[in-house]
């Protein structure tokens, strides 16, 4: 069976949207900033309405804007290497097998180690900021205000919309691939990182939907360390496939010479 070239380029536009919309996350879902009667209700809910004053909340809600969450930007690390691998498979479509044979380890080594180094400063800043937020929530009264005021108020209807349309994009892009070719469903390797694509996704939606409100920022941290981890892992096999790649060409080429 031939493949069917308008569905494959259909899902590739699909996980393309998919990138742009988690890379554009940050911008278009700010963190709300909260009033008084939010405030009041979330410590209320906490048992801290003694200890942290409300206005002081505001105060340092004023001098520190809201700030973006980690969870949903971090899925453009898996999702980048599927769009890659995939784009890799679309480019036999327009240059020769054998040219894209050479091509195809180059530009999957220099892919890896782009991700390899990009998933490494996520994890340690995901880390890092996780670490902060919960010394902060615990260190009750004036670690908690800064915290209420930078994080406590996260914008679980706009993610949980983003992560929805997302879901969507990759089950539409996946219901190509196999009505493009179903011999896709052969390649162990993609639909594997096809499913860690959605269970990120998921696993996403279960931390911000978990937990009260004022705590989502924290699961949303937890969220993004384990995205970024999968994200690393995926780029390390990747690196490997294009080292026996490159290998493999180099040994063809020292054979026919």
């Amino acid at each position: 069976m031939e493949l069917r070239k308008p569905l494959f380029i259909a899902a590739l536009v699909l996980l393309g949207l998919c990138v742009l919309v988690e890379v554009g996350a940050s911008i278009v879902l700010p963190r709300p900033v909260a009033s008084r009667a939010d405030i009041e209700a979330n410590l209320r809910s906490e048992g801290a309405q003694d200890d942290v004053s409300v206005d002081e909340v505001l105060a340092m809600q004023r001098e520190n804007p809201p700030t973006p969450g980690l969870g949903i930007p971090y899925l453009a690390l898996v999702d980048g290497l599927l769009l890659l691998t995939l784009g890799l498979m679309g480019a036999s479509l327009l240059i020769p097998e054998r040219v894209h044979g050479q091509v195809q380890g180059f530009v999957s080594l220099v892919g890896a180690i782009v991700a390899l180094l990009a998933g490494i400063a996520m994890l340690v800043g995901a880390i890092g900021l996780l670490l902060l937020m919960v010394a902060l929530f615990t260190s009750v009264p004036f670690g908690t205000i800064a915290y209420l005021a930078i994080w406590g108020f996260f914008n679980r209807g706009g993610a949980s919309a983003t992560l929805g349309l997302l879901m969507a994009f990759k089950v539409a892009a996946a219901i190509c691939l196999v009505l493009a070719q179903p011999r896709f469903l052969q390649n162990k390797g993609l639909v594997l990182l096809f499913l860690t694509s959605l269970l990120a996704g998921a696993l996403l939606s279960l931390l911000h939907g978990w937990v009260p409100i004022i705590l989502v920022s924290i699961t949303d941290a937890l969220g993004a360390i384990i995205v970024s981890i999968l994200g690393l892992i995926w780029a390390v096999v990747l690196f490997i496939g294009a080292l026996v790649s490159i290998l493999r060409v180099l040994k063809l080429k020292r054979t026919a010479a």
